[in-house]
């Protein structure tokens, strides 16, 4: 009888090994805030040129206002009646009055010089070309009562006729206060702009 081997079998015990290192994680790095300051700007400084109106300019002007300033006088023949100290602070201007009443026509002659002359002149500046309009569409204004004065005529005496005192003194007063503003605009070189007419005559120009 043949023997068999008894087969040894020597248990095998597998030993596991777990790696218990806590895992790395990448260092980090603490990044501070850089603060860039801002590109300082330049700043433009811009002058402002000052240019004054040439005193040629001025003067054209000036003497443009006196055109329905001569005119306005004649309204104001009632409050020189009535006022004679007022009539005392004109009477310096009655040489230069007198002067220009003497020449023939000479409202026509001086108002179609400052239209055509000046006002449509584009060689002159903006400046003395509006002044010039100005006075212009003034001295047509105030012609008007006395063009409706000669048409209607109205009595010497009565109601009507203290309305034309009244009117023509209020004219007066208008004229000379536009004067006084205008030359005294004209003088220091800035526009002025007189109520009823600056937008007609600026129109014009």
């Amino acid at each position: 009888m043949a023997s068999i081997p008894f087969l040894r079998i020597s248990p095998t015990t597998t030993t596991t090994t777990f790696n218990l290192k806590p895992p790395s994680f990448p260092s980090l790095r603490i990044i501070k805030p850089t603060y860039t300051p801002p590109h300082p700007r330049k700043l433009t400084i811009t002058r402002m040129s000052y240019n004054p109106t040439p005193a040629t300019d001025r003067l054209i002007s000036t003497i443009a206002y006196t055109l329905p300033f001569f005119n306005s006088l004649q309204y104001g023949r009632f409050l020189f009646h009535q006022y004679p100290p007022l009539a005392s602070l004109f009477n310096p201007l009655l040489p230069l009055l007198s002067l220009y009443r003497s020449i023939p026509y000479s409202s026509f002659v001086a108002f179609f010089a400052l239209y055509l002359g000046v006002v449509r002149n584009p060689s002159f500046s903006h400046f003395v070309r509006f002044n010039s309009m100005q006075a212009v569409t003034l001295d047509v204004l105030l012609v008007l009562p006395v063009l409706l004065q000669r048409v209607f005529s109205p009595a010497r005496a009565g109601f009507w006729f203290k309305v034309m005192v009244w009117f023509h003194n209020l004219l007066f007063v208008f004229a000379v206060l536009c004067f006084v503003y205008s030359v005294g605009c004209c003088v220091l070189g800035r526009t002025p702009y007189l109520p009823f007419v600056a937008d007609a005559a600026g129109r014009q120009i």
